[in-house]
């Protein structure tokens, strides 16, 4: 084995860097190279910053700047100036994201004017004409800029929990109000038959100013004092109303100053938002009993008001009202409450504080946000502990069976702005474990871009699971938001330009290796390999990953990186990284089952059918075969009943014993489909037509038995197009 080769196997075994063959990569502030287009994020296009939107309910209270540049354009850019408009708007939605990554703060409003004056001041011709015809349309929707940092997950939860609550304030308020008024309007009516409803000056006050001379009220009261009934309003019924429109009007939960009396004066709004666990614990004990007061009250005013209620049935059943509790149904008009609270700074008693709201059932929300997910474990020995903490905090609110669990870095929060509304209005506890990427700054890495990295590199994988959605996993647990959630780790494009100034370009997995040297505080597991001694010894992390080690490696581990000047490095991992990495990948596999993606008790039924499906048809060929003397067809069609063999996914066929001769492949092209003598299709020449045909034949067939394969001539044109049709097909 070679002296450089030797250097590495010898890293990548101790962690130890023979100075003579490796480099350390401290001072080199080297990224993964998959990180090479985004070091300034203000040029670029994506979600952020977002615009938090006032006074809605729905997923439009948070928007996309961009989204809502786009448009707006949509609109202002019809006709000849349309791409002057254009070009305009896009300088200024870039000057709005600067200024916001800078630290700017404000409303889209106030933004968007401080962002125009400073481009007006460059006197570009007609910009000034670009953004008038612009700003109409975009400034119908205003709010608070929010750029994706440390700052972001509380206030943008917190954002849509007072959303939701705002909603759910308006109904409260609207049926307490519908029961004072029904409530008041049973005692006016009762006072009317009174002796002082009935007396002249009630009367005479009750017709008013007006026409005081018209009517002898003395003698009108004689005569409704004799003309009504007797009957009297119970007394207990007078005081049981009484006390409930008391306890309506003075409720802190949804206060409405409109029901203020003298007697209750206006009530103060408890507040429901809290920064740890033990306070909003003890908060909502001690507002229970108010809590249980008032859901009595609205419960015995429906029946009031109904008619319905009898004091010798509820009088007992209303006397416990509440001595379990509350139902979780009975809790839902009234308000949630929101914890925020930092996982770095939790002690152990706010974390059992926690798991005892979750698993209370109580309505209380609770963000769990992560500022650093990569964190040495506790052997003392420097091994990765990487999102170990929050990974068993929300497993283990999942396994409570009954609690809303949202997990997402913040650079999805934005797509997952529906499931987090979702979560926020479901009758029980929610949990939303948020990564925020404010670790990266130790690096100089935007939080976006560390966030992003942590979910692409499944170190913190985006996942909802919903108890409300159905009875099973399948409906329930969604893992879909994950970049290629059928794979170990994504793969994306990557081009450069080589030493000959030729274009290369290779696809790379972007893996936990990935995400951990970006980070500056781990440069010890790495060490670059200077260009010259680059050789065959060194394989992409993704395939160290997939190979059994069996005494000394050959071949070691390495990362394609890129320093400040965008120029291409390799580095070097040591074995600690691949450990974690296959720590990672195994957690990932837990989630791809749970979520129904390579499910193992599927895929073993799927064979254990499929085997039972093949030794079937075998006997009732054999049967067959045995009963009676075949004719060449009748053999066909025997044959026919035997399982199709394995075949490539490369490979262009057809199951011809599932056609069921449609004509749609031969019209197409009958040289390269014909028909059996069963007239049944086949390929009776891959060569008498174009994959095009192949692909188009796919698309009509009406059973789906006809599989393009891969294109057998590469310089056919349209491929990725066609390509990209044909996947559903292999």
């Amino acid at each position: 084995m070679e002296a450089n080769t030797q250097a590495h196997v010898a890293f990548f075994l101790t962690g130890r860097r023979p100075s003579e063959h490796l480099d350390a990569v401290d001072g080199l502030d080297l990224w993964p190279a998959l990180f090479a287009g985004y070091r300034d994020l203000t040029r670029l296009r994506y979600d952020f910053p977002l615009l938090l939107v006032g006074k809605r309910s729905d997923h439009l209270m948070v928007q996309s700047l961009s989204g809502l540049i786009d448009a707006a354009l949509a609109d202002a850019t019809r006709g000849g100036d349309g791409e002057r408009i254009r070009k305009h708007v896009l300088r200024l939605e870039q000057e709005i994201r600067t200024l916001v990554a800078a630290g700017a703060v404000g409303s889209f409003s106030a933004l968007w004017d401080r962002a125009a004056g400073e481009l007006g001041a460059s006197a570009d011709q007609g910009i000034e004409d670009s953004l008038r015809r612009t700003s109409a349309a975009i400034k119908k929707v205003d709010g608070d800029l929010a750029d994706c940092d440390a700052a972001l997950p509380a206030r943008l939860l917190q954002h849509a929990w007072a959303a939701v609550q705002r909603q759910k304030a308006e109904q409260f308020r609207e049926h307490v109000s519908r029961l004072v008024l029904k409530l008041s309007d049973i005692l006016k009516a009762d006072h009317e038959r009174s002796e002082a409803g009935r007396s002249a000056k009630h009367l005479k006050a009750a017709v008013g100013t007006g026409f005081v001379e018209a009517f002898d009220f003395d003698a009108m009261s004689r005569m409704l004092s004799t003309a009504l009934p007797k009957d009297e309003f119970p007394e207990p019924r007078r005081r049981r109303i009484g006390q409930l429109l008391d306890v309506l009007r003075a409720q802190q939960f949804f206060p409405t100053p409109a029901l203020a009396t003298k007697k209750t004066g206006a009530a103060k709004s408890y507040s429901f938002v809290f920064d740890n666990c033990a306070e909003a614990l003890a908060a909502f004990r001690k507002r229970l009993p108010k809590l249980i007061e008032l859901a009595k009250a609205i419960a015995i005013a429906e029946l009031e008001i109904d008619g319905q209620y009898s004091e010798a049935k509820h009088d007992a059943l209303f006397e416990q009202f509440g001595a379990n509790g509350l139902d979780p149904q009975d809790l839902t008009p009234f308000p949630d409450y929101l914890v925020c609270v930092n996982a770095g700074r939790m002690q152990a008693a706010e974390h059992a504080q926690l798991m005892e709201i979750l698993s209370s059932g109580l309505p209380i929300k609770i963000l769990l946000q992560i500022d650093d997910i990569l964190e040495e474990a506790p052997d003392g020995e420097g091994n990765l502990n990487s999102g170990m903490r929050s990974r068993q905090t929300a497993n283990m609110a999942i396994g409570l069976n009954e609690v809303y669990v949202l997990q997402s870095s913040s650079s999805n929060l934005y797509r997952f702005r529906e499931r987090m509304l979702r979560g926020l209005n479901y009758r029980g506890p929610a949990l939303f474990s948020i990564f925020s990427g404010a670790s990266g700054t130790a690096s100089g890495l935007p939080p976006y871009l560390v966030s992003a990295a942590a979910m692409e590199s499944r170190v913190f994988p985006a996942f909802t699971y919903d108890p409300s959605a159905g009875p099973n996993w399948a409906s329930r647990f969604h893992l879909e938001a994950n970049p290629q959630v059928d794979l170990d780790w994504p793969i994306r494009g990557f081009a450069y330009e080589d030493e000959q100034h030729q274009r290369v370009s290779e696809d790379l997995a972007f893996t936990l290796v990935d995400f951990v040297a970006s980070d500056r505080r781990y440069a010890r597991h790495l060490a670059r390999v200077p260009r010259q001694k680059w050789n065959g010894s060194m394989i992409p992390v993704d395939e160290s990953l997939t190979r059994e080690r069996k005494g000394l490696p050959d071949k070691v581990p390495s990362l394609l990186m890129v320093d400040a000047g965008n120029v291409l490095q390799k580095v070097i991992v040591d074995e600690r990284l691949i450990r974690e990495a296959r720590r990672c990948r195994e957690m990932w596999h837990s989630l791809q089952e749970l979520g129904g993606v390579h499910n193992s008790h599927a895929e073993r039924l799927v064979a254990r059918e499929r085997k039972a499906w093949e030794e079937r048809m075998q006997q009732e060929a054999e049967v067959l075969a045995a009963a009676l003397p075949l004719s060449p067809p009748a053999a066909a069609a025997v044959a026919s009943l035997e399982p199709e063999p394995e075949r490539s996914p490369d490979e262009a066929y057809i199951e011809t014993a599932r056609c069921s001769t449609c004509d749609e492949c031969t019209q197409i092209n009958k040289q390269m489909f014909a028909y059996d003598n069963n007239k049944q299709a086949y390929i009776a020449d891959i060569n008498a037509g174009t994959y095009a045909q192949l692909v188009e034949a796919a698309e009509s067939c009406q059973v789906s038995v006809i599989h393009p394969g891969k294109p057998r001539n590469p310089k056919e044109p349209g491929l990725e197009e066609l390509l990209k049709r044909a996947e559903p097909f292999r």
